[in-house]
């Protein structure tokens, strides 16, 4: 199907609000001759004069007319649709978006975020998914954000910012005889662990760690989540090991102690990924500088500590 010359809806629009070639002319900027070449144009595309000889003036067919309303609308659709996105409007905004992440930041950070985006967005909702067996690609059509590491580097279509580092601690239940003084490195390998894996790996960094000291450790359990870790120790002389945000968050709710690790451990990089069909939505900018803001928050609540 061949599109007509969509620069002729203007024109079109302005010689039917005007009734006249001299007034279409003015509004647009361009010469009688050239309005009136214009309207010659439109005769043969629409099959129509459109405008014809009244008295002094012109006067609009009926079929004129007809188009009148028809193409104030099209011309306002395009003009829509051709704009830049226009700054979103939180306390109307309807939208649901799909947050995929571990159970640590929906536990640390998720609360926070809920809150706030009731607060802003009232008609915003939001939908946490657990992580698994994720394929990247899934962040192209259903998943809105990813909040953790991916494997690097990252497709060309996708875009990350880093929003910030965080590091483990153990959590032991708060009346364990060792709860009320620091940990040792020997110490803290003669103690069963807990640790959540969502693969089942027992070995991990801390083992590296451990091994350099000529140490070993046991781990007692390993567990899909953080907080099934957490509620293991309850019942258990047993550590777990989780990042430092979500153990003072559990600890809040739940009868734990947070310890430090005696060991120099790397800390681990938190992301947000989104695929670039979401990187200039207004809404989604919004929701991205929400959760790094609220992170910082938390961490600098840690600081304080």
């Amino acid at each position: 199907m061949q599109l007509p010359d969509m620069n002729l809806l203007p024109a079109l629009d302005a010689l039917l609000r005007e009734g006249s070639v001299a007034g279409a002319a003015a509004e647009l900027q361009v010469s009688p001759s050239a309005m009136s070449r214009t309207l010659g144009r439109l005769r043969r595309v629409v099959g129509d004069p459109l405008l014809v000889p009244s008295g002094r003036g012109l006067a609009l067919t009926p079929r004129a007319r007809e188009l009148q309303p028809q193409v104030q609308s099209a011309l306002a659709g395009a003009l829509t649709a051709l704009r830049p996105p226009q700054p979103v409007e939180l306390a109307t905004l309807e939208r649901e978006f799909m947050i995929r992440t571990n159970d640590s930041m929906a536990v640390s950070l998720g609360s926070a975020l809920v809150a706030e985006v009731t607060r802003q967005a009232p008609g915003v909702r939001l939908r946490m998914l657990p992580e698994g067996d994720e394929n990247i690609s899934d962040l192209r059509t259903a998943i809105d954000l990813d909040l953790g590491p991916l494997p690097q580097p990252l497709p060309p279509d996708f875009r990350s910012s880093t929003l910030g580092h965080c590091r483990y601690v153990a959590v032991t239940r708060a009346d364990a005889p060792f709860a009320a003084r620091p940990l040792t490195a020997k110490r803290f390998a003669a103690l069963p662990h807990i640790t959540a894996t969502r693969r089942g790996q027992t070995r991990t960094v801390v083992d590296e760690a451990l091994a350099g000291l000529g140490l070993a450790r046991d781990v007692l359990a390993t567990v899909p989540t953080y907080m099934t870790a957490c509620l293991f120790t309850l019942d258990t002389d047993a550590l777990a090991l989780v990042p430092e945000e979500f153990a003072h968050e559990a600890a809040r709710t739940l009868p734990l102690t947070v310890l430090e690790i005696p060991l120099e451990l790397p800390t681990v990089r938190v992301d947000q990924t989104w695929h670039i069909r979401v990187d200039t939505d207004p809404g989604h900018q919004w929701l991205r500088s929400l959760v790094a803001r609220l992170y910082d928050e938390i961490k600098a609540g840690q600081a304080a500590r």
